[in-house]
């Protein structure tokens, strides 16, 4: 009869451990910046929840290329909590932005979830030449 008393227990305890969960919702999956001019700032935040049960611990989040560059919490965000992943672009790059952040967590609904963000970087206007100043040639006296 203990056996069977402590095998219940044991099960009932696995049970209501099964339902204990981090869950992670973000107000917005894609930021999309628009038009903007090359060297401006592209950086952006996503605000997250988390919605669990249990602490949620963001383990990574990585850029899809070297110019798009994630911060995010390192410490476990309790349930309820909101908190924020900041990502930056480097704008120097000239042309459309379509790039991705891969953040894995412990949450249980979706423990890889990707973030965009999306836009257009214009060239910088270039330095108006005309409004530089204009040397006038000098003459030379004349050897006459």
């Amino acid at each position: 009869m203990k056996k069977i008393f402590t095998v219940l227990a044991a099960v009932m305890i696995m049970s209501v451990g099964a339902f204990a969960q981090a869950d992670v919702e973000f107000e917005k999956s894609v930021h999309d910046f628009g038009r903007m001019k090359q060297h401006g700032d592209a950086s952006t935040e996503f605000k997250f929840t988390n919605t669990g049960s249990e602490p949620l611990i963001i383990s990574n989040a990585k850029g899809s290329c070297g110019c798009t560059v994630p911060e995010w919490p390192r410490e476990p965000i309790a349930p309820g909590q909101s908190n924020i992943i900041k990502v930056k672009y480097d704008s120097k790059r000239v042309g459309p932005i379509n790039k991705s952040v891969t953040i894995t967590s412990n949450a249980e609904n979706s423990p890889t979830k990707m973030i965009r963000i999306k836009g257009h970087i214009e060239q910088a206007p270039k330095a108006d030449e005309s409004a530089m100043p204009v040397k006038e040639p000098t003459m030379a006296p004349s050897a006459n």
